[in-house]
């Protein structure tokens, strides 16, 4: 069990990105805006506020420079925008975003779904967004997709992931996530793999994302915390879910990680208040329910009236 309550669990918010990319409904971009620069006022100190990759792959987030030149940027947060290739790179810098997060899979045939390339092609041309940022105050963050599972090769193994680590650390990126993608793992299996990492990547620069595909999502970050992690993905509402991961619902949803810290006396800074409000407005804007379930259920301080009988 966990013994050390002192230490803060960071939470790096992404539905901006990561939950509004597969949404069939568009999204304007004053939403999208409202969205971030709400989310910004709930404590966060990174948030994942778009993508830069070409709008015929993601047309949902084809604002991507509208997105980040018109949100109001608080200080202490971290603007993160995905990018997939240097063309990506350049429009994100252009657009002023704080961090650029590359992704390639682990898994040889998700990356070539997902990035119509090979690993090694991808490692080469994140080779020259590196070469881009260098000497410049954006920061460099890789993810490592189907890090636990690929729903095409089944269970990666973590000589893989550790080879892929290494990697982008020779590149000379700041930060590590490693990518439940397709909500395969499962706690054991996180904790031994986030230990072995840790042996290489500061707790500091160690970024956890896990799906709840399949009802193990929070389990998977007590795992990871235990192990000594500190960082972790979460979507508001649980939205998300990636377009190449057959049967992949939506990311860990922030408001319930939240909740959960919240209970076990684990500090994140988060308003869950302010958040759960927020979480509220999601079925309006995109015309569906969310996965999330306090926003359902309320806190357990939420008491309620005893029966009149």
């Amino acid at each position: 069990m966990i013994t050390d309550y002192s230490q803060r669990l960071i939470v790096q918010e992404v539905s901006p990105r990561d939950g509004l990319q597969i949404e069939p409904v568009w999204v304007e971009t004053a939403d999208k805006i409202n969205l971030i620069n709400q989310l910004s006022s709930c404590g966060f100190s990174r948030i994942e506020a778009g993508s830069f990759v070409s709008p015929k792959a993601i047309p949902a987030l084809r604002d991507g420079e509208e997105v980040f030149q018109g949100i109001q940027r608080h200080a202490g947060v971290i603007y993160v925008a995905l990018i997939p290739n240097l063309k990506g790179a350049q429009r994100a810098i252009q657009a002023n975003a704080d961090e650029l997060n590359l992704v390639l899979s682990a898994s040889q045939s998700h990356n070539q779904a997902n990035m119509r390339m090979t690993r090694e092609q991808s490692l080469t041309a994140f080779g020259e967004v590196v070469s881009l940022v260098r000497g410049s105050t954006v920061l460099l963050n890789g993810t490592v997709a189907t890090t636990f599972g690929c729903p095409f090769e089944g269970r990666i193994e973590e000589d893989v992931v550790m080879r892929l680590v290494d990697a982008y650390l020779e590149l000379g990126v700041q930060g590590v996530t490693l990518a439940d993608t397709t909500g395969m793992a499962n706690p054991r299996q996180v904790y031994d793999l986030v230990q072995r990492i840790l042996d290489r990547v500061p707790t500091t620069a160690l970024t956890l994302h896990f799906h709840n595909t399949r009802g193990l999502g929070l389990s998977n970050v007590l795992a990871a915390y235990e192990a000594g992690a500190r960082r972790f993905d979460a979507s508001l509402g649980g939205l998300g879910g990636c377009p190449f991961a057959p049967g992949a619902s939506g990311n860990i949803c922030t408001e319930d990680l939240v909740n959960l810290c919240t209970e076990m006396g684990i500090p994140t800074g988060i308003d869950l208040p302010h958040l759960l409000a927020l979480s509220r407005t999601l079925p309006l804007l995109l015309g569906h329910d969310m996965p999330g379930q306090v926003v359902k259920a309320g806190r357990n301080c939420d008491l309620h009236p005893r029966p009149s009988h």
